[in-house]
């Protein structure tokens, strides 16, 4: 009996050390708003499997920390590897290394440069950033009338990101319905609140004068409320728009400076992008593209939203 005891005991112990995965996760930088929830929505669903561990970096916003971080993870044999790209641009080189070591890899919320020629077991979890720019900008194009001007505060150049939700305003002030909108200014503040406050206080100080600010992301946002605020003037007559629907930015709404955001699931594309990971890690198919919706979130539904989230 003490044999059978033993021996079931130890097959328990092989059972689960089996299971156990180790999954490395490389963030493009700790310090943001939108990717803290992100990360701690990822890891706070790693909690609730068993067996799952998570090896979180931060790569402080360099390509180079973030390759060598991914061949750590390699070295240490991971099971699989989550990606939050500091440049889209560099992704390339990364699945190389990852594919030739054959270990699964996910790209998380930027979508990676060669995102149409990902390698066996890679794939990409995020929002179709196509659907965040273009439901931002017809709201404001709403809220204008269809007329007006406009400034255009736009994240880190590297991104796809910023390109795409830029691409997304120029394509809606495009249409019909939005063709009386000039965009008078267009410049990066690289998805920072401090940024996005000192190109705006350049702005205002330059005498350039708008009725609307398209920002690619809340923050950038927040940062064009506080120097409008610092400068006087009244932000019931500016339209302003941003991205993420970031717990400080539905306050901002809420407080009745913001006029428009979009949620970006950020806790909804960390858990796929570790349940994409852990499937491709047991040799599981993944689609090579994950898409979480976009919503639109304005002052009307804003209590409705901050209720159900």
């Amino acid at each position: 009996m003490k044999k059978f005891i033993v021996g079931t005991a130890m097959a328990l112990v092989l059972s689960t050390a089996a299971h156990a995965e180790t999954v490395g996760v490389s963030m493009s930088k700790f310090d943001d708003n939108f990717l803290t929830v992100l990360r701690n929505g990822m890891q706070n669903y790693s909690k609730t499997l068993s067996g799952v561990t998570l090896q979180v970096e931060d790569a402080q916003n360099d390509v180079a920390k973030q390759q060598s971080q991914i061949q750590n993870f390699i070295a240490s044999k991971v099971d699989a590897i989550i990606v939050n790209p500091v440049d889209t641009d560099a992704t390339a080189a990364m699945s190389k290394i990852a594919a030739e070591a054959g270990v699964p890899l996910v790209y998380v919320n930027r979508e990676p440069v060669n995102v149409d020629s990902l390698p066996d077991k890679q794939a990409f979890v995020a929002s179709n950033e196509q659907e965040s720019g273009t439901l931002e900008t017809k709201e404001i194009c709403r809220l204008l009338g269809g007329k007006g001007k406009a400034v255009v505060l736009m994240g880190e150049l590297s991104n796809q990101a910023a390109r795409m939700r830029t691409k997304d305003v120029h394509d809606v002030v495009a249409t019909d319905d939005c063709k009386g909108i000039e965009i008078v200014e267009e410049q990066t503040a690289n998805w920072s609140r401090t940024e996005g406050s000192d190109l705006m206080t350049n702005w205002l100080s330059s005498g350039i004068e708008f009725d609307a600010v398209i920002s690619n992301n809340d923050e950038m946002a927040i940062g064009a409320i506080q120097a409008l605020k610092a400068a006087g003037k009244d932000l019931s007559k500016i339209v302003i728009g941003g991205v993420d629907a970031t717990q400080d930015a539905l306050a901002a709404m809420q407080a009745g400076d913001l006029d428009v955001t979009v949620f970006q699931d950020a806790a909804g594309q960390g858990k796929g992008a570790l349940d994409a990971a852990l499937k491709l890690a047991k040799g599981e198919k993944v689609e090579k593209k994950v898409y979480i919706p976009f919503q639109l979130v304005t002052p009307e539904n804003v209590k409705d939203f901050v209720a159900k989230n």
